[in-house]
């Protein structure tokens, strides 16, 4: 460590740029935030009021909205609190529960994505024992699970990162702690950190991604055995949505994490993070309602109450 001193705080770099630059994130980042909320709320409450929506597959959308809220609220407000004052500064504890919080979200909604992807390969490959399989019981271990390995990898990769040592002043060349941005500014070598970090986000995603994969394969295959065209647009229609919501995620999470690059290419990472911390929960919302009847005409119905 030479002369330097430990850091207690860091500085959260951000997006360079001139105070109009500043304020127009700013404002990006609030009405981001505010769809988010709203839309993910609206679902939540549209969920909830309408009995008929009262199922496995609505139970587990629910559910993933209420992560996307916790998702995006550990990063957007902070970072929209920069972009007003110009005050980057986040203390060392405050650093390390942004990063817990982050990782324990960011990964249980991987893992609920392929929760939703197998409930759906139960519903279209084998409706008549749906409800059997997909039962209450069933349905809260597969939330508890999620979250297990969720709180698995958020210790992991908090307690590897913030044992590396960190040198007085120290610079995060990021808009929040992500762990290979604060991974970079350590003044310590990184490079076990780096193999855990590929080694634990390649697998989770190796394995995420395979039972989506499995799943919709097995539910292609089925969709297209269906003799009618209005029993194969119907089937299809059910599945779109969240393959749509899946594709989004894992494309951009595979991008920052799963490959060699992602400690080394922090100026790109950061834009493809706002995709996965911001807009991604914004589009959720929009995306299943949009692609789905029954949404629509809950939400028309609770409405037309109001």
């Amino acid at each position: 460590m030479g002369n330097h001193t430990v850091a207690s705080e860091f500085i959260l770099v951000g997006f360079r740029g001139k105070p109009e630059m500043q304020s127009l994130l700013f404002v990006l980042f609030l009405i981001m935030y505010i769809v988010t909320m709203m839309g993910n709320i609206g679902m939540i409450l549209v969920i909830s009021a309408d009995s008929k929506l009262h199922t496995p597959m609505y139970f587990f959308l629910k559910n993933l909205s209420f992560l996307d809220i916790c998702y995006s609220s550990v990063i957007t407000p902070k970072a929209m609190l920069s972009f007003a004052t110009g005050n980057k500064a986040i203390s060392y504890n405050g650093c390390a529960t942004q990063m817990f919080f982050f990782s324990l979200f960011g990964t249980t909604e991987a893992f609920f994505l392929a929760v939703m992807a197998y409930d759906r390969f139960i519903a279209v490959c084998n409706p008549l024992l749906y409800q059997v399989i997909m039962s209450k019981k069933t349905r809260h271990l597969l939330v508890v699970v999620s979250y297990f390995f969720g709180c698995v990898n958020c210790c992991t990769q908090t307690g590897f990162t913030f044992s590396l040592t960190f040198c007085a002043p120290t610079e995060i060349n990021h808009f929040f702690c992500d762990v290979p941005a604060v991974m970079k500014a350590s003044c310590s070598a990184t490079f076990m950190n780096e193999i855990v970090l590929l080694v634990v986000c390649g697998l989770i995603i190796v394995t995420t991604g395979i039972i989506v994969l499995i799943s919709y394969g097995y539910i292609v295959a089925t969709i297209l055995r269906i003799p009618s065209g209005k029993g194969r647009h119907k089937a299809f229609s059910t599945c779109t949505s969240h393959l749509m919501a899946v594709s989004l995620f894992f494309g951009t999470v595979f991008f920052m994490y799963a490959q060699p690059g992602a400690i080394s290419s922090p100026n790109r990472g950061k834009v493809v993070s706002v995709f996965y911390t911001v807009v991604i929960p914004m589009l959720n919302p929009i995306i299943y309602s949009l692609r789905n009847a029954e949404v629509k005409e809950a939400t028309n119905k609770i409405s037309g109450r109001v």
